[in-house]
C-alpha cells in the first residue's frame, strides 16, 4: 500500500466492508482521544491541519486519472470532520483544566452522531463543497460538516451546563 493510499484510507480503514464513512469517523474518535491526552486542545488542533494537509496530497494522489472524484475508501476527509467536531470538547476540557484523560462521553458521542448527520444529510454549505469535483472539495465537505457538528456541540454544552441562563 503507498503511503497517499494508505493516508487516504486511514491506515486502512475507509477498506472495511459498508459504510466505511462512518469507519471513518469511528477510527477518528480514539484518535482524538489519544491527541487530547497526550497535549489537549493543541494537538488534536495541530494534528487536524496536519492530517487536512496530508490528506488534501493523499486524495489529490489517489483520485488523479480516476472517473470517480470521492471513492467511498477514502475516509481521511471524514477524519479531519470528526475531529472538527470535537474541537468544542476538547477545547473546553484544556480550557478548563480537566484531566486529560477525562473521557465525558456525551459530548463524544453526540459529536460523533452530529457529524455523520451533516456528513450524511449535507446541508448547505457541505452540499456545496460536496459538488466540487476537486480533492479540495472532497476534503472541504467534510470539514464544513465538522464546524457544523462542533457549533451544534458548543451549543448543546452551552445549554447542558448553564451558560445560557
Amino acid at each position: 500500500m503507498t503511503p497517499a493510499r494508505l493516508i487516504a484510507t486511514g491506515f486502512g480503514a475507509g477498506l472495511l466492508p459498508a459504510a466505511p464513512g462512518t469507519w471513518g469517523s469511528a477510527l477518528a474518535l480514539p484518535l482524538a482521544w489519544l491527541l487530547h491526552w497526550a497535549g489537549g486542545f493543541a494537538l488534536l488542533a495541530a494534528a487536524t491541519l496536519a492530517a487536512f494537509i496530508l490528506g488534501l496530497w493523499a486524495v489529490r494522489a489517489e483520485t488523479a486519472g480516476r472517473a470517480e472524484h470521492d471513492p467511498g475508501e477514502i475516509v481521511i476527509d471524514e477524519v479531519v470532520g470528526q475531529w472538527l467536531a470535537l474541537f468544542p470538547l476538547s477545547f473546553g476540557l484544556t480550557w478548563m483544566g480537566a484531566a486529560p484523560h477525562l473521557f465525558p462521553w456525551p459530548g463524544w458521542v453526540g459529536g460523533f452522531v452530529l457529524f455523520r448527520l451533516f456528513d450524511v444529510l449535507k446541508p448547505w454549505p457541505v452540499s456545496w463543497a460536496d459538488r466540487q469535483r476537486t480533492p479540495l472539495g472532497v476534503m472541504l465537505d467534510d470539514v464544513l460538516a465538522g464546524v457544523l457538528a462542533a457549533v451544534v456541540v458548543s451549543a448543546a454544552a452551552a445549554l447542558a451546563h448553564g451558560w445560557l441562563q
